[in-house]
């Protein structure tokens, strides 16, 4: 799942500055799952955003709505495209995709975005905390590696085992306060009694299957 985060209602309401009539879009995909971007948020951004504006005497029209997916361009256009009558701009709720969608299907509007996106990862079951598990490379390691990333979870993304820096499980970048991932990877591969592929030798990346930006054919 991607990790999406609303950024704080002043950096918001600074990046909207001179612009009178905003839609504000959001996504029932991640962000809305996570409840970061969902349409009880779209309304609720919408509604402070005309507190604001009120308050202050500013002009323009604050509406608000959601898309079931907005990296889907053709769900973009069929459910903005009867809405968008005087908009001045979008504001997207959605991850890092959903705002460059947006100006795929609206290019001669302004597409602002009021989320950070911190990558691909798994949410805990009580504490609601976010951990990053994929890059999203294109060039798979988990089937070597007893399904844990060395590519993202390994700060330095080491694919041939741990590297000096790591003591008693832990690693050395942040102050040995996380895990490192090959010690991780080491104790799954030993669970499974697949210690063979620990020692394995892997070719230096090919990071041309990574490069960005990439056209996927699926």
């Amino acid at each position: 799942m991607i990790i999406p985060k609303q950024m704080p209602l002043e950096k918001i309401l600074k990046t909207i500055e001179g612009i009178e009539n905003i839609l504000v879009v959001g996504c029932d995909g991640c962000s809305g799952i996570y409840q970061v971007g969902g349409i009880k948020q779209a309304e609720t951004l919408a509604t402070l955003i005309k507190m604001h504006r009120q308050l202050n005497n500013e002009p323009g029209e604050i509406r608000h709505t959601i898309v079931l997916r907005q990296c889907d361009q053709q769900l973009v256009a069929t459910t903005l495209r009867p809405q968008m009558e005087n908009i001045d701009a979008l504001l997207s709720l959605a991850c890092g995709v959903g705002p460059q969608t947006l100006i795929d299907v609206f290019p001669d509007h302004k597409i602002l975005t009021a989320v950070d996106t911190f990558g691909m990862g798994g949410k805990d079951r009580e504490l609601g905390h976010f951990f990053e598990y994929c890059s999203g490379c294109g060039d798979c390691l988990l089937n070597d590696t007893g399904g844990i990333c060395p590519m993202t979870r390994c700060p330095k993304a080491l694919v041939n085992g741990p590297c000096g820096g790591m003591l008693d499980g832990k690693c050395e970048v942040g102050d040995y306060k996380n895990d490192c991932a090959w010690f991780l990877i080491y104790e799954r591969l030993k669970k499974l009694g697949q210690l063979d592929k620990f020692k394995k030798y892997r070719e230096p990346r090919d990071w041309r299957v990574a490069q960005s930006p990439r056209k996927l054919e699926i």
